[in-house]
């Protein structure tokens, strides 16, 4: 306020007196009151009071300490949920990871003498050729088609199981429906390559396949394979069936491996790993 009246003073007697005095002397001394108007203002006027400058650093430290509060409950919430508070989520998510076995050969290692056990108990009598099969439906189940699995078309056996193993077959196809939309894989029907065989079917197998046997179970009506190289995607199902058209995905594999598994260890069925036949030999139990 008191700069303002000396400048007014100043001007008022420049005002007065300015006819008397020339015009060189009148700009150098309205440049000497700017200088000093510019020194006054950096001097007073600009300076910060202390007060608000304490107020300034107060603030400043109060936000500091809060966001440092924030961030540490920030990573209270993210860690408590998951390994104090619920620790099932982290049991939940390692369920629905894809696991497989750690060896086919060891998981599913049930030979032709441990099935053909279960083959006689519970599977009917070898059934000579097709035309005998016909007439002992009464003892088997038609597994050609059902919403779970897929049956290839067949040249070497003929689709009929007995009843429990009929229930088995579809457990497994349900199962995997199951594994695959809780691990978040496309559905995919599994793929049956073999069922019931005649004794004739086996003569003319044997013929050209060393690996088949004169005494198979697949005479008993309770054994059949699955491949484990092709799977066929549910929406190609409706479709003409290629085998150029089937998966073949070893996340697939996995699964299966993982429905086998738990499945003979209920002791459900026997299973034997076919590495030449690409397939899972199975038999009911």
């Amino acid at each position: 306020m008191l700069v303002c009246c000396f400048f007014i003073t100043f001007a008022e007697h420049f005002e007065h007196t300015r006819m008397k005095i020339s015009q060189n002397r009148y700009l150098q001394g309205f440049s000497l009151v700017v200088i000093l108007l510019a020194i006054v203002r950096i001097a007073f006027i600009d300076k910060p009071r202390e007060g608000q400058l304490a107020q300034k650093d107060v603030s400043g430290e109060v936000l500091k300490d809060s966001l440092e509060e924030e961030d540490e409950d920030s990573v209270e919430e993210a860690v408590e949920p998951v390994v104090k508070q619920e620790p099932s989520i982290v049991v939940k998510q390692s369920k629905h990871r894809v696991r497989g076995v750690r060896s086919f050969s060891e998981a599913f290692p049930d030979q032709q003498d441990v099935q053909i056990v279960a083959a006689n108990k519970w599977g009917v009598s070898p059934v000579q050729n097709r035309e005998e099969a016909e007439r002992r439906k009464a003892e088997l189940v038609y597994v050609g088609s059902n919403p779970y699995f897929f049956v290839e078309p067949l040249s070497q056996s003929i689709p009929y199981l007995v009843p429990r193993a009929s229930l088995l077959l579809q457990d497994i196809g349900r199962n995997y429906f199951d594994s695959l939309q809780i691990k978040g894989l496309p559905l995919h029907k599994i793929i049956v390559t073999s069922v019931l065989r005649t004794k004739e079917d086996i003569s003319r197998l044997r013929r050209h396949n060393g690996n088949a046997v004169e005494n198979s179970c697949h005479m008993f009506g309770t054994t059949f394979d699955i491949t484990y190289n092709r799977y066929l995607r549910v929406e190609e199902v409706d479709s003409a069936y290629s085998k150029n058209r089937t998966i073949a995905d070893v996340r697939l594999l996995q699964v299966l491996s993982e429905v086998l598994n738990d499945l003979r260890r209920d002791n459900r069925c026997y299973v034997k790993y076919e590495y030449k036949q690409s397939c899972f030999h199975i038999t009911v139990r």
